[in-house]
């Protein structure tokens, strides 16, 4: 085919639309919602170019609406990932000799399609499956992998344009090719955006995947591949395997095959994949790489400085925005015992005015967290703040029609509580009051407190009090906030990751990530080779 040296087009943050009252864009979500409430969708496997519909099968509800089935999904068997790895094997070399600018169009076309005709379909999808309100769902299932899309194929053009330097009679060069064997991502209920990059990145430099979602996500999740086939993508390059997760894992990690895992989850399920390679690491024929990003215990520190209002909003936004069911959300919040009444009493006041409820109606600030297991678990510590701390808002679960947590206030007297120091991924935010000439001793407390290191933020209006936490807390979080809650961060403008028990910090959304998924080759060639092997010294 021609060649040429090809231009991507310049990525812009996808804008994020407001689906305020009379909009023509919550119109269109709302007949959609409409829509799909009246359908059971049939979520098969995809082994390659096979969808396999019989099996065992998991019902997937809406979490608000717990009784409402909105699709079934196959779960799959050791054989079907076997099939699915074999699949994937066979389309590998045909996939990874597509030139780099022809899997870029179909990715930049996909990030057309999601802002485009497809941008309801998954918007409503990630709202019934995973109860997230029409904004959390525009800012993460579409704004969010619209930006994954578009920015990833720019990294990569940038990627590819990293070229050694050539001496004179030579020339050198680098070329990024797949690895060798197909890549496993396991991906999360919370973030569509998420998932679909999980598997996105490494197809787009040439790799074959195997995408394990979360049960709970895979309602939107097969209906984002769907698009992303619509877009060009073939069959076999990311074949669709849901289930448990360890009749999917353990099938992968026997296979000499394994290329890579591309991870976000619980820290627990990483370290078992990882002692899983390690026990194997004689059997691959190359070594996997590792990418992960984890938990979190996130944290907001404020000075005495700080303006109290943005604090007490940081908290209510930061902690309870879908739930508290983001990776980064504020999770422990340190404040000083003179700025503590206010921050109190103007949190507590917002907090009294959160409608949580049926995110159908947009009136709600919050819907249900995503499944029973979850909902029980946040309950244990609900029970554990009223026994061993002070509830000062919410503090009660109803899980009648819905799994629906009321957004938390706690306030603990021991900094290192358990609901200072555990993951808890839930609405509950957990509070420890210091004195304020401790400031320093406190944010070396933050530091050890938490075997975590996802996201932080400082409250500070001085300027020196801003560049201590900046010092002190330097390895306590990969991505950290100056007066901003430690949530939100975007594509192209916050790379997102974090180091110790938060995972591998490798910044989705950003250059550094590609690179894991790329093996470069150096290619010398010499225009005149030399035809006699003596060196001038020995003359």
């Amino acid at each position: 085919m021609p060649d040429g040296l090809y231009q991507i087009p310049t990525p812009v943050n996808e804008p994020v639309k407001t689906y305020a009252p009379s909009t023509p864009e919550r119109a269109r979500v709302v007949e959609t919602i409409a829509r799909f409430e009246k359908e059971t969708l049939e979520i098969p496997v995809l082994a390659g170019s096979e969808e396999i519909y019989t099996g065992t099968k998991v019902p997937v509800v809406m979490p608000h609406a717990h009784k409402h089935v909105i699709a079934n999904v196959v779960q799959s068997t050791t054989a079907d990932v076997e099939k699915a790895i074999a699949g994937s094997l066979r389309v590998a070399k045909e996939w990874a000799r597509v030139p780099f600018e022809e899997r870029a169009a179909i990715f930049l076309r996909a990030a057309d399609l999601l802002a485009g005709p497809w941008r309801e379909r998954i918007n409503a999808a990630a709202m019934l499956g995973q109860s997230k309100t029409v904004h959390q769902s525009e800012i993460d299932a579409v704004c969010e992998l619209v930006d994954f899309l578009k920015f990833n194929v720019h990294f990569a053009q940038r990627l590819h344009a990293e070229q050694p330097i050539s001496a004179p009679g030579m020339w050198n060069r680098s070329e990024y090719r797949p690895l060798e064997g197909f890549v496993l991502a396991v991906t999360p209920f919370n973030f569509l955006s998420i998932g679909v990059n999980l598997a996105a990145v490494p197809a787009l430099l040439g790799n074959v995947v195997l995408w394990k979602p979360s049960n709970t996500a895979a309602f939107g999740s097969w209906l984002c591949l769907q698009m992303l086939r619509e877009a060009g993508l073939p069959d076999g390059v990311i074949s669709f395997i849901p289930g448990d997760g360890a009749t999917q894992g353990d099938a992968c990690l026997k296979s000499p095959h394994l290329a890579g895992i591309n991870f976000t989850g619980s820290t627990r399920t990483f370290r078992h994949l990882w002692k899983g390679v390690a026990e194997r690491l004689d059997t691959y024929r190359s070594f996997p790489r590792l990418v992960g990003e984890t938990g979190g215990k996130d944290f907001i520190v404020a000075h005495s400085s700080a303006d109290a209002t943005a604090l007490a909003t940081a908290t209510v936004r930061g902690g309870f925005e879908y739930q508290g069911q983001k990776c980064s959300a504020a999770s422990r919040i340190y404040v000083p015992k003179s700025l503590w009444p206010r921050v109190r009493d103007e949190a507590v006041a917002m907090i009294s005015t959160i409608r949580v409820g049926d995110v159908r109606d947009f009136s709600n600030f919050m819907g249900a967290v995503i499944d029973r297991p979850a909902f029980d678990r946040i309950k244990g510590y609900l029970e554990l703040a009223k026994t061993t701390g002070k509830v000062l808002a919410g503090g009660t679960a109803d899980d009648k029609e819905g799994f629906f947590v009321k957004p938390t206030l706690v306030e603990v007297a021991d900094p290192k509580h358990r609901m200072m120091q555990e993951e808890i991924f839930g609405p509950v935010v957990t509070a420890w009051v210091y004195e304020d000439a401790r400031y320093n001793e406190t944010l070396d407390l933050i530091d050890e407190t938490s075997p975590y290191a996802l996201t932080g933020a400082v409250f500070a209006r001085d300027r020196h009090a801003v560049l201590e936490a900046h010092s002190r807390l330097s390895q306590a979080a990969g991505n950290f906030y100056i007066n901003d809650k430690p949530t939100g961060a975007v594509v192209g403008q916050q790379p997102f990751g974090g180091g110790r028990a938060s995972g591998t910090n490798d910044k989705a959304g950003s250059l550094w990530n590609l690179i894991r998924w790329a093996s470069p080759r150096t290619i010398k060639e010499t225009f005149v080779p030399p035809t006699d092997y003596r060196y001038p010294y020995m003359g």
